[in-house]
């Protein structure tokens, strides 16, 4: 039986051509007026996946 794709971890994590696992960064959704220009650009953006990459490949049906 096929396995299906995680829906849950398709919305937040995305796999690179390269292989790579990105994920949206925390804390930049809300209460930004109290948060400084720097750290909010801080928090834009996307960033690799450490420590799950192997684990999130799999969820999302990317695994080779």
């Amino acid at each position: 039986m096929k396995q299906k794709t995680h829906r849950g971890a398709a919305k937040r994590f995305r796999v690179t051509r390269n292989g790579k696992v990105l994920h949206r960064k925390a804390t930049g959704n809300h209460f930004l007026r109290k948060k400084s220009g720097s750290r909010r650009r801080r928090v834009e953006g996307q960033s690799l996946v450490q420590g799950e990459a192997r684990t999130m490949k799999r969820v999302l049906g990317k695994y080779r």
